[in-house]
């Protein structure tokens, strides 16, 4: 069986940066350490952080008054940000840096009087997050046929920002209706979009013309993992999300010849390497590796970790892949 794996894939720089916050908190710091969320939408990494001390709540309600907080990847609104305040907690923020662009994108958008726009998913958390910091009015838009209901006259000023799991691929569609629409429109210029989601699709797509199935390692509640699997089905080939090796069902590729496999951004390597073990037990394997792009970006640290050694499970960072 040939079995051709997707570069880039896995965890991204904001990934990154979120669980080496949490792991050089809890050195510096000691357990436990809460998390607002989970830290990002992988069960196995949320698994990895419990053992070393970190407890994720939902409501800072739960939080001890005082205690070492992080708030997770996908960015918070200015409620919980002043629910924190109220009880003094000691806040690290792991908002990934292209999620905090939006915010001041859509606040800069905002108060130049444009009415303003949030293409993405209700109810996730980085939409909610998105639609809280944001002062004013901001309309969620998850569909082309949602632009058509739009009431508003076609010159007023308006603005768009998007949810960063989302690719530019995925947005087209209804910035192209927006367009339609709106005369006096703005918007992120492609570059601001997460390079990261549209990587991953890119590669994936590529990768679906070479292969007879797709596998896409990640969690269900991941939306840019479930994305890739939906690009998978819209080139002709069956794509299926499995956590681990453990999920993998023979019949999936009992009859492929090119076995391709993938990962969502908030995917740890060590996954990957678990269902290419799994496949192994199926058949002899000839392993490879998509040509693609390398991935060199990286993110800062907040003030008072930058210093603080990480002792953390360095098999989740994904910094050195297995090829």
């Amino acid at each position: 069986m040939r079995v051709i794996l997707a570069q880039p894939r896995g965890f991204c720089a904001g990934v990154v940066r979120a669980i080496d916050i949490v792991e050089r908190a809890l050195h510096k710091h000691g357990s436990p350490v809460y998390v607002r969320h989970e830290i990002v939408h992988n069960k196995h990494v949320v698994d990895s952080l419990k053992k070393q001390g970190a407890r994720f709540v939902e409501e800072l309600s739960d939080v001890p008054p005082g205690a070492v907080t992080i708030f997770s990847a996908h960015g918070v609104g200015k409620t919980v940000e002043a629910q924190a305040r109220e009880r003094r907690l000691e806040v690290f923020d792991a908002t990934c840096p292209l999620v905090s662009k939006v915010h001041k994108q859509g606040k800069q958008y905002a108060a130049a009087g444009r009415r303003l726009i949030l293409i993405g998913h209700a109810g996730h958390p980085e939409v909610v997050g998105t639609m809280d910091q944001i002062p004013g009015e901001v309309l969620l838009v998850e569909s082309v046929a949602e632009v058509g209901k739009l009431d508003f006259p076609a010159d007023t000023p308006l603005a768009y920002v998007t949810q960063t799991t989302l690719s530019v691929d995925d947005t087209r569609a209804i910035i192209d209706a927006l367009k339609r629409r709106f005369h006096d429109l703005l918007g992120p210029n492609a570059g601001d979009i997460c390079y990261a989601t549209q990587n991953r699709q890119n590669a994936a797509r590529e990768l679906s013309k070479q292969v007879d199935v797709l596998l896409v390692v990640g969690s269900e509640n991941s939306s840019n993992a479930r994305r890739l699997c939906e690009i998978a089905k819209d080139n002709g080939i069956p794509g299926y999300l499995i956590a681990n090796g453990g999920e993998l069902q023979a019949d999936w590729v009992r009859n492929a010849a090119a076995v391709g496999v993938t990962a969502g951004a908030s995917t740890p390597e060590s996954m990957v390497q678990d269902v290419v073990a799994a496949l192994r037990k199926l058949a002899v394997v000839e392993l490879s590796v998509l040509p693609g792009l390398e991935e060199k970006v990286m993110f800062r640290l907040p003030p008072g970790l930058m210093d603080v050694e990480n002792s953390g499970s360095t098999d989740e960072r994904n910094r050195a892949a297995p090829r």
